[in-house]
């Protein structure tokens, strides 16, 4: 049926978890994503069983059917120091947290290699051409730690909730599916997946502007992490040029991305089950809204 799909947006968690629920539904969602705290600090995520269970209710009573945390912007599983062990320890808090609540998982930036130049050919960052058909490969000195805190990670972590990996559009890790594809080969646990954003491939210079284009695109990404491993899209337009590898969202309609790339997206039989969730900031500059969710809703055949 039409408009029968998984929408919504990153709505606030002001007054409790349970409050980001009527916010989702406001707009005209059924899925949500939300912060476990600031994401800006290293406030570890916790809740009680009673408000655990007053989530699990509400989101019920008001249809929200696939909730998500999006990790702290301090994550980084790259660093060395304290920062690296702080990441470790809060998405060990915040996957026990959505265990709880009965969220999915944990859409995580991984973090960066600071200090790499950018004419730098490392696995990590990537900072070749996504075009190129066999890049060269670099293993950077720190990569292993990276693996090893996401392994860290999971250990820890409950085993019903996922480690979702977001790409990236610009030189942090998770550029490209390449870099995905080996990370998530080298952590090879079922629980990992991954959130593509529409604005991040579009700056990163994935072209999903027709439908063999898109087609190309899922055939490359199912070949080399599997489409079984895609947990969800973020929705966003983007106010820079394709390949620009520059981060700034934009409402639908109102950016660089073309408006058939959405709708290509959100019609694909791959890809329509899936939730689709926007980051754009909204046309009254409030966040994800009505407006921005009724225009993806329209473009449904």
């Amino acid at each position: 049926m039409k408009n029968q799909l998984l929408v919504g947006g990153h709505v606030s968690i002001a007054g409790g978890y349970k409050e980001a629920l009527p916010r989702a539904a406001a707009i005209g969602g059924n899925a949500l994503q939300m912060f476990s705290g600031s994401p800006r600090g290293w406030n570890f995520a916790k809740t009680t069983p009673e408000d655990a269970k007053a989530f699990r209710e509400e989101a019920k009573k008001l249809g929200i059917e696939s909730c998500y945390f999006h990790a702290s912007y301090l994550v980084n599983l790259a660093d060395d120091g304290p920062n690296g062990k702080h990441s470790v320890d809060a998405l060990i808090a915040e996957l026990e947290v959505a265990e709880q609540l009965g969220v999915w998982g944990s859409i995580i930036h991984l973090g960066s290699f600071k200090e790499e130049k950018k004419d730098a050919k490392d696995l990590m960052p990537n900072l070749f051409d996504v075009k190129a058909s066999s890049p060269t490969y670099v293993k950077h000195e720190r990569y292993d730690l990276l693996i090893s805190n996401i392994k860290a990670v999971l250990k820890k972590a409950p085993k019903d909730v996922h480690f979702i990996i977001e790409d990236m559009g610009m030189r942090k890790i998770g550029r490209s599916l390449d870099e995905i594809a080996q990370i998530v080969k080298d952590v090879n646990d079922p629980r990992v997946r991954v959130c593509l954003d529409t604005c991040h491939l579009h700056v990163a210079g994935y072209d999903l502007s027709t439908k063999k284009k898109l087609d190309d695109f899922l055939a490359m990404f199912d070949k080399n992490i599997g489409l079984d491993k895609l947990e969800c899209f973020h929705i966003n337009d983007s106010r820079d040029e394709f390949g620009s590898l520059r981060d700034r969202h934009d409402n639908i309609g109102e950016g660089k991305v073309a408006k058939d790339v959405f709708k290509l997206i959100v019609n694909h039989p791959k890809l329509k089950h899936l939730p689709f969730l926007l980051e754009v900031p909204g046309f009254d500059d409030s966040g994800p809204d009505k407006k921005n969710v009724e225009i993806l809703k329209s473009l449904i055949l």
